[in-house]
């Protein structure tokens, strides 16, 4: 506490002299670094600190600065931070404040899915405690681990893993829906002929059969691009596989 110290002097004559000095104790500021807190990995969060007029933070590793009330924090393992308040009396404060590092979780939306038109495929994710897949189109439900896809085009379905600390991660399954198309309608004069072109949309890179019909006039039936030469008019059909 604020305490006065007298001293008495005395000569060798026996006289004798008082002074007093006054030692003044200034309240320490009542530091506060804020509530522990918790981010995932790779998240940030404001740190908040009050009671001083500077401040000092330690261990400066993960934070946007050391010398202000507020710094960004952004460890990427579980810290204490120390800050020091100074107030202008000189005195100085501790308080501490723990970040936890959550991990995140490890999203596996599964295989990539090759579907025959209209058929249907059950999605399978895993690594946390709940789910969120995008688009919702074509699919049985959007907030579970498993829904069932029919979609009718190609899709990339996307789903977010959340785990038990709330932290999210994302996957990305290819869902195929392969459609052969054969090119527009021709028209040619009779004794000429035109190369038609097959292409499978939508499908994963890897060997394509095809087979036209009918073989009338076509210079092959088991080629993408066969040369056509047909006496009437005639409807040419192609199936991929």
């Amino acid at each position: 506490v604020t305490t006065a110290y007298t001293v008495q002097i005395t000569n060798a004559g026996g006289c004798s002299i008082l002074d007093t000095v006054v030692v003044n104790i200034f309240n320490d500021p009542s530091m506060q670094a804020g509530a522990d807190t918790a981010v995932c990995l790779g998240g940030s969060v404001q740190l908040q600190a009050s009671g001083g007029l500077q401040y000092f933070w330690s261990p400066a590793t993960g934070l946007s600065a050391n010398n202000i009330a507020n710094p960004i924090a952004s460890p990427t393992v579980t810290t204490q931070y120390i800050v020091a308040g100074l107030t202008s009396s000189g005195c100085v404060s501790l308080d501490t404040i723990v970040v936890t590092v959550n991990p995140q979780p490890q999203a596996d939306a599964g295989a990539d899915q090759v579907l025959c038109n209209g058929a249907a495929v059950q999605l399978q994710a895993s690594g946390g405690v709940s789910y969120s897949w995008s688009p919702a189109a074509g699919l049985s439900a959007t907030n579970i681990a498993n829904p069932t896809a029919l979609p009718t085009q190609s899709t990339n379905y996307i789903v977010t893993v959340t785990n038990a600390s709330g932290c999210s991660s994302t996957d990305t399954v290819r869902v195929f829906v392969p459609r052969v198309l054969a090119g527009s309608n021709q028209n040619i004069c009779r004794g000429s002929s035109v190369q038609l072109q097959a292409n499978l949309v939508g499908a994963p890179a890897g060997a394509v059969s095809y087979a036209w019909s009918p073989a009338n006039g076509l210079s092959a039936t088991n080629i993408s691009n066969p040369v056509a030469s047909p006496s009437t008019t005639t409807i040419y059909t192609v199936t991929a596989t």
